[in-house]
């Protein structure tokens, strides 16, 4: 396969049709996938199979967070689906994202395949610092995103989800190797609906972003393909449609 396109575009649907007639409509070599919780469960690890049968990468998004065996099972089964990356919560602590580092890796060597991305789930996007005080975490989302950040950078994971205003923290800190993917983008004049922190696509690169989770704006577009074109192609030129 080519370089990996930046934009990951959320197939947050309730069924497998649904999900398979937008895949339909765009073009692998434009744009990754993501199944997440409610797909994934709606549909099982076939969808995601036949997904990846179909050229996408896939990003399986389903957060692992467990004691680090449990997660490192998991994370080794999503392996052998043959996703392109797959995600657990950073708060999980050290031990279970080393447990889950090698759980990939060795995976991805019995079976013959590339070895997917690992990243970190840091902060949700719908939580601002009030949120967090009532989870008793006093630090402001950006601080515990580094915070969290950098406890997945020490156990060897390949990068963190986190919102598009730390990129530019976060790269800073944590150099360009480290892997940032960044929900929460919204083209400009769009509804940002549940999501508290926002940027455009062509903001969340400019600041660091390596890639962007897109849902609805392409989802729910007439056009899914041209609405994709529209975003890759303000991504390449930095303008902020």
């Amino acid at each position: 396969m080519s370089t990996a396109p930046r934009v990951i575009v959320a197939l947050d649907f309730p069924d497998a049709i649904s999900a398979f007639g937008l895949a339909s409509r765009l073009d692998p070599a434009k744009c990754a996938l993501k199944v997440g919780k409610e797909l994934f469960t709606a549909a099982d690890a076939g969808l995601v199979r036949e997904l990846v049968g179909r050229g996408f990468r896939v990003f399986l998004d389903l957060k692992f967070h467990d004691i680090p065996n449990t997660a490192a099972q998991a994370c080794a089964a999503a392996t052998r689906l043959g996703v392109w990356m797959l995600n657990v919560h950073a708060s999980g602590g050290s031990a279970m994202m080393a447990a889950a580092r090698d759980a990939v890796a060795r995976a991805a060597a019995e079976t013959g395949a590339p070895k997917p991305l690992l990243i970190a789930v840091t902060v949700l996007t719908s939580l601002a610092a009030r949120d967090l005080a009532e989870i008793g975490i006093r630090a402001t989302p950006e601080e515990q995103v580094l915070r969290l950040a950098r406890l997945a950078q020490a156990q060897g994971l390949d990068g963190v989800v986190c919102s598009a205003q730390e990129a530019a923290a976060l790269k800073r800190a944590l150099g360009p190797a480290f892997k940032l993917v960044t929900p929460g983008i919204r083209p400009a004049g769009a509804d940002t609906q549940d999501q508290a922190r926002v940027m455009t696509p062509a903001q969340a690169i400019a600041a660091g972003a390596d890639y962007l989770v897109i849902g609805r704006p392409i989802t729910a577009a007439p056009d899914p393909l041209a609405a994709l074109d529209a975003i890759n192609a303000s991504i390449a030129s930095g303008a902020h449609p």
